[in-house]
């Protein structure tokens, strides 16, 4: 079943509800085609959004505490997302030789290198997740959705 057709399942419910629910069903939709995008590297959507705030950083290390402040989705299990990629030899971390108790973190080559095949397939998924809208329809959705920003 496709959103829309979800959509009309809700019924006569109030309006500021649908549109939540709508929010909800828009998200969940995305969120699988950008897992399924990641699925043939092995790595779950947080795991490419630590990936590229650690490639931002432009050769400079980032602590866990940065990298959770940047994340998408806020969430507590970064020291875990970070051990996985180290697994996948993606990051490295090491201990601050200045501060002993602070751990930095850097993307590696290989990393990086992956990271760039994940970039091409992202953003066709995005591309394709978003074709039945035109730029300017783009620009207005935007506009809109940064209300829930301010």
């Amino acid at each position: 079943m496709n959103v829309e057709e979800r959509i009309k399942t809700v019924g006569k419910i109030p309006m500021e509800r649908r549109t939540i629910i709508h929010f909800m069903l828009v998200a969940n939709t995305i969120n699988e085609q950008m897992a399924q995008a990641l699925k043939p590297f092995d790595v779950s959507i947080q795991q490419f959004n630590v990936l590229r705030i650690l490639r931002g950083q432009k050769g400079k290390p980032a602590n866990l505490s940065t990298i959770n402040e940047r994340m998408v989705t806020k969430m507590s299990n970064t020291t875990r997302l970070v051990d996985k990629l180290i697994l996948k030899e993606y990051v490295e971390r090491n201990t601050c030789p200045s501060n002993r108790r602070k751990i930095e973190i850097l993307i590696t080559l290989k990393g990086n290198e992956q990271l760039s095949k994940m970039d091409a397939i992202v953003s066709e998924t995005e591309t394709n997740l978003l074709q039945q809208f035109s730029t300017n329809e783009l620009e207005q959705l935007n506009i809109l959705l940064n209300k829930f920003q301010s």
